[in-house]
């Protein structure tokens, strides 16, 4: 993790979502924030390996009951914010 991350935004967390999911990831436009992982077309297999993109790039745990981008968002910016 690079020491200046302070925030994870939705755009990161899309990125991540792409990049682990590859051509079977779902529609990640609009306002995604409180759809369902499951309704955007992400499976257990991706959200595991995103959870591992995401501890990886920012250092932090990622609880494993996230349903939503909003929820995965909330928990990495709150670990963040308590670590800095």
């Amino acid at each position: 993790m690079s020491d200046d991350i302070t925030t994870m935004t939705l755009d990161d967390l899309r990125r991540i979502l792409s990049e682990s999911a590859g051509s079977e990831g779902g529609q990640l436009d609009g306002n995604i924030l409180d759809t369902s992982f499951t309704e955007l077309g992400y499976d257990s297999l991706a959200l595991l390996e995103t959870t591992a993109v995401v501890q990886r790039e920012y250092g932090v745990e990622v609880p494993d009951k996230v349903a939503t981008p909003r929820e995965l968002l909330d928990s990495v910016n709150g670990a963040l914010s308590s670590a800095g």
